[in-house]
């Protein structure tokens, strides 16, 4: 009797085994089906593209680019008593040590001569963004620039509104055609501070007086200012180093442009030997500014 009944338990088991498993796997493919229409829904969501990378993924090497052997030799006259082995070494310039020469480059040359000193450096910077889901390598070299541009305390350009004249208080009388306006002299009266006629002008010689030479006139200084049509944003610094008694004063012209995600800075800088002997400033910024341009060109060439 025992054994009967175990033959008769053991299929009502196995039946209730096989029901659970049907019913796990009918729950399974329930949840299956969920869990991919959910993975469908968040696919065709709409999340922000990051965005392009910057135009620039390397930089060329600065003390070939664009700085030809014409540009050099004007802006850094070597002394005619160096050998062609020394012009050639001279003219090659020296490349500043550098980690990562698709970040950070530069170059420099140095010209001595018994009447001046000269020197040139050029530097590349490539901006990279590393939250490109927030802002782009363009705007981040964008705020790298505006940044030195705010450390040379030059303004912002922007549009300047043009001063317009007070509209005159309501109710005020117009003045007729013709008429003076208010303050202004009469007609054929000597305007204030006019000397009389006859009178000798202020500042004239007596008659009589022998007249002393004309004084030179001062070179014109350019100085700092932001510039236009030189990559996508320019300015130019010009520094005149402080007079001494024995120190010649040296002038220094630095041009930072950004061309899309790299920053370029140009110096250039003249020191005479003898003291009371200015360097000009509009030779020295042109030289810089050519420069400058070619760079620009090889950038976007």
């Amino acid at each position: 009797m025992q054994r009967k009944a175990v033959r008769r338990v053991l299929p009502g088991i196995a039946m209730l085994a096989a029901l659970a498993a049907g019913a796990a796997g009918l729950t399974g493919c329930t949840g299956g089906s969920s869990g991919g229409s959910t993975s469908d829904a968040k696919a065709g969501g709409s999340s922000a593209a990051p965005a392009q990378p910057g135009k620039y993924r390397s930089l060329p090497a600065p003390c070939k680019a664009g700085v030809d052997s014409k540009k050099l030799k004007a802006m850094l006259p070597a002394a005619e008593a160096l050998t062609p082995e020394q012009r050639d070494q001279l003219y090659a310039g020296v490349a500043d040590a550098s980690y990562d020469n698709d970040r950070h480059v530069g170059c420099r040359w140095t010209v001595q001569t018994p009447e001046e000193t000269r020197l040139l450096a050029v530097r590349f910077e490539r901006v990279v963004s590393y939250d490109r889901a927030a802002t782009s390598d363009d705007d981040k070299a964008r705020q790298v620039y505006v940044r030195r541009l705010t450390d040379a305390h030059l303004p912002f350009p922007g549009p300047t509104a043009s001063p317009t004249p007070a509209a005159p208080p309501a109710g005020a009388p117009t003045p007729a055609a013709g008429a003076p306006s208010p303050g202004a002299p009469a007609p054929g009266a000597p305007s204030p501070g006019a000397p009389a006629p006859g009178a000798p002008s202020p500042g004239a010689p007596s008659s009589g007086a022998p007249s002393g030479g004309a004084s030179p006139s001062a070179p014109v200084e350019l100085g700092s200012r932001v510039l236009e049509g030189l990559g996508s944003e320019s300015f130019l610094e010009d520094k005149l180093s402080p007079a001494g008694a024995t120190a010649a004063q040296a002038r220094t012209v630095r041009i930072v442009f950004r061309t899309s995600n790299v920053i370029v800075t140009v110096e250039y800088s003249v020191q005479p030997s003898l003291p009371g002997v200015i360097p000009p400033s509009t030779e020295t910024q042109d030289r810089a500014r050519q420069l400058a341009q070619a760079l620009v060109e090889r950038f976007n060439a």
